[in-house]
């Protein structure tokens, strides 16, 4: 089973950029995509609906902001549109699709670096996202959950760490709350458990030569329920063509994709 996973920074930037030539070359079961920044009206193009899957879009309310998606070879069982808060999910963060025993999650975590009212917002988020985690773990049902989490785990998981620890994506608060996801409640960093090595990372600014030079982040994640743990076999992120300011994240799992 093969999962794909990409901050798209708008899905019609990543198309112009050539996503959708890449994509059908990638063997992918399922393909999570974060901050489409579009609504589903403005993607009437077939290009939008790749052929041999089953395309499924929650857009934010807000023009040309958030959004995700999923496509699945397979139609799911169950799709689960938003978490059941109004404030979030009026913003298009989180998208399920159930698969048998397996749930794949699209979802785009809020960043704090734009204002203190949004780190707020993001602190929030955390706070209400971590039961969450939880009531899915006491389901004793399989959870891949994909997408930008906007924090970087380790200094391990970006260049600049030193200079950092006191901007978001990198706060003490937010590290320690991974800390707790990871290392207390038992889920699973897939590409980290696979891949020790430094200078991996899936982000990077803009400005200057920040991509030419590999000053990056590592801050798109596929993180697994611990029963899938054994299942990671192989993980990559692809850096040989640019579809956003993020790269695609690719996991390979031994557990069957369910039909």
């Amino acid at each position: 089973m093969r999962i794909v996973t990409l901050n798209a920074n708008g899905i019609r930037s990543a198309a112009r950029k050539g996503f959708f030539d890449w994509l059908p070359h990638q063997s992918a079961d399922v393909v999570c995509l974060q901050e489409t920044k579009a609504h589903i009206h403005q993607l009437d193009d077939p290009l939008y609906w790749p052929e041999d899957f089953h395309c499924y879009y929650l857009d934010a309310d807000k023009k040309g902001y958030s959004g995700v998606a999923i496509y699945a070879r397979h139609p799911p069982d169950m799709l689960v549109r938003g978490l059941g808060w109004p404030d979030m999910d009026a913003e298009g963060r989180y998208l399920e699709a159930r698969f048998g025993d397996l749930s794949v999650v699209s979802v785009y975590l809020p960043s704090g670096s734009s204002s203190a009212e949004r780190q707020a917002v993001k602190f929030t988020f955390l706070d209400r996202f971590l039961p969450h985690l939880r009531e899915c773990a006491a389901k004793g049902h399989h959870y891949i959950l994909c997408g930008d989490w906007n924090i970087a785990h380790k200094p391990i998981d970006l260049k600049n760490w030193r200079s950092n620890q006191k901007n978001s994506g990198f706060l003490p608060e937010e590290r320690a709350w991974l800390d707790t996801v990871f290392e207390r409640d038992g889920w699973v960093d897939a590409f980290r458990h696979a891949n020790p090595q430094p200078d991996q990372y899936t982000w990077w600014s803009n400005r200057g030569q920040a991509w030419a030079k590999n000053v990056g982040w590592r801050i798109d994640y596929q993180v697994v329920s611990p029963g899938l743990r054994a299942a990671i076999r192989a993980v990559a992120i692809y850096k040989d063509q640019r579809f956003s300011d993020h790269a695609p994240l690719i996991i390979d799992y031994d557990h069957p994709f369910p039909v």
